[in-house]
């Protein structure tokens, strides 16, 4: 081990934070029709219980890593280019940055995540509706 003190994990989230540039929901929108990929890491309980996310790819968080690398023998066939904008999301936007901050340092630089999660993007689109 190294010599470097252990963080809490309100640390951690905030450390994986500062090379973010985190997706408003209100831009998500924007960033899609630029071609950037929206997936969905919503355990199957929460994608039933609150709906799918359209336009979304559903990649589990167990093996998102592998799914997205360039490199891995194990990728889907969309992520094939490091320099493409991923955008994460999870239920409220807090795995979701410690992803986006995993793939940033496996080289795909343009990865983040959306800013409040599935739940703060819903809450748009119900507010949109009203």
């Amino acid at each position: 081990m190294d010599d470097q003190p252990a963080l809490t994990i309100d640390q951690l989230l905030i450390q994986s934070r500062l090379g973010l540039e985190r997706v408003l929901p209100e831009d998500l929108n924007r960033e899609m029709s630029a071609g950037a990929l929206v997936v969905d890491t919503r355990p199957a309980d929460q994608r039933e219980r609150d709906g799918e996310f359209p336009g979304a790819i559903v990649i589990d968080r167990n093996v998102l890593e592998w799914r997205l690398d360039p490199s891995s023998p194990s990728r889907l066939p969309i992520a094939d280019d490091h320099s493409r904008r991923i955008v994460i999301v999870c239920n409220e936007g807090y795995s979701s940055s410690l992803a986006a901050h995993t793939l940033q340092r496996l080289g795909l630089t343009r990865a983040t995540d959306l800013v409040g999660g599935f739940q703060a993007w819903l809450a748009l689109q119900n507010q949109i509706k009203d």
